[in-house]
């Protein structure tokens, strides 16, 4: 199997994505700093910068993370992450993803995610979408893609447990068309 690069540059039609780096605060910062944003996100605080920062500093240190750049303008906005499943090592997860506002309602969550599935499906033969069970926005647009619900967990995926929803989209189903 190839290993699996976690932070790759990936070019879509209206969306780049590349790693994000610590010099990229001030920029996702900008695309995070509205409360429309967070609206039915569980973390409806984190448009303040004393909330985004640490939030920011996990996803720098955790690793896995690409910044979401508008091709037109080059504007920053929002960032997706790749990361492990603690239940299912075999597989990989796709999360911690937040898009601004402006943005919502068109194409580009379904670019970011064809983008980001197209390059773990290279090497996973399924992906994980672990979604708070209050975000409901996150669970349409999961299943929007084709991903199902397979189970509720109480995981740790950023440093503290929690209940997730977990979704699987199998390669599969994804080639199918889901």
């Amino acid at each position: 199997m190839t290993a699996f690069d976690n932070q790759p540059t990936l070019l879509g039609h209206t969306l780049q994505l590349r790693p994000l780096s610590a010099d990229d605060f001030e920029a996702l910062y900008a695309a995070a700093n509205a409360p429309e944003t967070w609206a039915g996100h569980p973390a409806t605080e984190r448009h303040r910068r004393e909330v985004f920062e640490p939030y920011f500093q996990f996803l720098v240190n955790a690793g896995g993370c690409l910044l979401i750049l508008d091709r037109a303008t080059g504007e920053a906005i929002g960032c997706s992450r790749y990361y492990p499943v603690p239940d299912q090592p075999d597989d990989i997860g796709i999360g911690f993803t937040f898009i601004n506002h402006r943005y919502w309602g068109g194409a580009t969550n379904r670019e970011l995610k064809t983008l980001m599935l197209g390059h773990a499906f290279q090497c996973f033969e399924r992906v994980w979408f672990h979604i708070a069970p209050s975000n409901i926005r996150s669970q349409k647009g999961t299943a929007k893609l084709g991903a199902e619900l397979a189970y509720e967990a109480d995981l740790d995926l950023s440093g503290t447990p929690a209940r997730w929803l977990c979704y699987q989209l199998p390669h599969e189903r994804w080639q199918n068309g889901a």
